[in-house]
């Protein structure tokens, strides 16, 4: 057993967890923070995406010992004051989801991007979410809305 203190969506979180739980196991089942969702449990699909200490990764593959002393930010934790975050907002604008089981780790995998690349061309938006899977919508949606938050940055 392990004691992790860690930052979940601006709260500070303190348990006693088994060496081997899986950040989105945690996030899910112990914090029932269940917009994290797990598809592949292997790193391929991206609906795990979550934010650790401002950058994206797949918390399917992520020990929660390894994010001991760091901050996390789930889709949860992306709205403020019951306003949702320029990022959902043009995923409902343009259709950037259907079925929406990758939204959220789409749109983490979004905000991360523009965090990065303020102003990225298509095809660098495409690239970026290469590890991140649709199944329903074919992606235009999902780019429009990257770029439409892109414009307004």
């Amino acid at each position: 057993m392990a004691k992790i203190n860690i930052k979940v969506n601006g709260k500070k979180v303190e348990k006693e967890i088994s060496d081997n739980t899986i950040l989105s196991d945690f996030l899910r089942d112990k914090l029932t923070l269940t917009g994290t969702h797990v598809g592949c449990d292997t790193s391929q699909c991206g609906a795990c995406v979550v934010h650790l200490n401002g950058n994206s990764i797949k918390s399917c593959t992520t020990l929660v010992a390894d994010c001991n002393g760091g901050e996390v930010t789930t889709i949860e934790g992306l709205a403020h004051n019951g306003k949702m975050h320029p990022m959902q907002e043009a995923f409902k604008k343009h259709h950037g989801l259907q079925c929406g089981f990758c939204t959220p780790g789409m749109v983490m995998s979004a905000v991360d991007l523009l965090q990065k690349n303020k102003n990225p061309n298509e095809q660098e938006i495409r690239n970026w979410l290469e590890g991140n899977i649709c199944r329903c919508t074919g992606y235009q949606g999902i780019v429009a809305a990257i770029k439409d938050v892109a414009s307004k940055m």
